[in-house]
């Protein structure tokens, strides 16, 4: 079902390759970024493409095409794939290069757009909410890799989820080396207390996620404060509400955080209340 722009040409999911020296298959050097279409319309198309062009800029990788050439591309290929809701991956990797890791020996970058569609829980998830644990995998230090950079650098959130897997749980959050809570294996993480939202800070080393924005928006809409604040398991556990987002898993209830109930154990109103507004935005529902 998938169609794939690849160095300007559409070509199908069995026939689109790159190559097996590409630095971005041979060392993950490389930007993406994930991005809903509703309705055919792409969903905060100039964020994303300010963070991918902001991600590539930040490892001194030079994207071969300009912005609006991409966003065409993208908006070409939700077209062309005609699903009502899609998902689209643009992702630029250094390029075809050699065994060795020096990014001089790649001439050109690599690009290629995927459309798609995707599913990352059942709907059930959403309506009784999420079971999740606390990764033993730690988040990257910040200083290694900034966070703000969305790269193809995403061993430690794919072992976050493994350990999730192992545990029977639908995900987990990952902690950083002093044992604040950053985000989830590829979501951000918001709490309502007391009747008001919070989530972590730029500076706890989190992906500043497009849906997270989005929610700040959807949360003064209906006058509920919302604000950054360093979170820790003390903050998950005693929640009244919690909740993932993301592009593609958009807002995700949780209901149990490692085997204690968040709440009464039901995604609550604030959640709710946000879901149905998202829904509203992106649907028209």
């Amino acid at each position: 079902m998938a169609i794939i722009w690849l160095d300007g040409v559409w070509q199908e999911r069995s026939t689109a390759k790159i190559s097996v020296f590409d630095h971005g298959l041979l060392y993950g050097d490389g930007v993406f970024e994930g991005i809903r279409a509703y309705n055919g319309q792409v969903f905060k198309l100039q964020e994303h493409l300010d963070r991918l062009y902001d991600s590539a800029k930040a490892i001194a990788l030079t994207v071969p095409i300009p912005p609006s050439a991409m966003g065409s591309i993208i908006e070409e290929g939700v077209t062309k794939l005609g699903l009502k809701e899609s998902y689209i991956r643009p992702v630029v990797t250094r390029g075809d290069g050699d065994m060795g890791i020096d990014p001089k020996k790649c001439p050109k970058a690599t690009t290629f757009v995927i459309v798609d569609s995707i599913k990352v829980w059942a709907p059930d998830r959403y309506e009784k909410g999420l079971q999740v644990i606390t990764a033993g995998t730690p988040i990257p230090h910040r200083e290694a890799l900034c966070p703000r950079i969305k790269s193809l650098n995403y061993l430690p959130h794919v072992l976050a989820k493994q350990e999730a897997n192992v545990a029977g749980a639908d995900d987990a959050l990952m902690l950083d080396s002093t044992g604040y809570v950053t985000e989830a294996t590829g979501m951000n993480v918001w709490i309502a207390k007391r009747g008001a939202l919070m989530t972590p800070p730029p500076h706890a080393g989190i992906l500043l996620g497009i849906t997270r924005g989005v929610i700040f928006d959807l949360a003064a809409q209906a006058g509920i404060p919302a604000k950054e604040a360093m979170l820790n398991r003390y903050d998950i556990y005693t929640a009244d509400e919690a909740f993932l987002c993301g592009s593609g898993a958009e807002i995700a209830p949780i209901r149990q955080f490692d085997g204690r109930p968040i709440g009464d154990g039901t995604p609550g109103t604030i959640t709710k209340d946000i879901m149905r507004r998202f829904r509203a935005l992106t649907r028209g529902d």
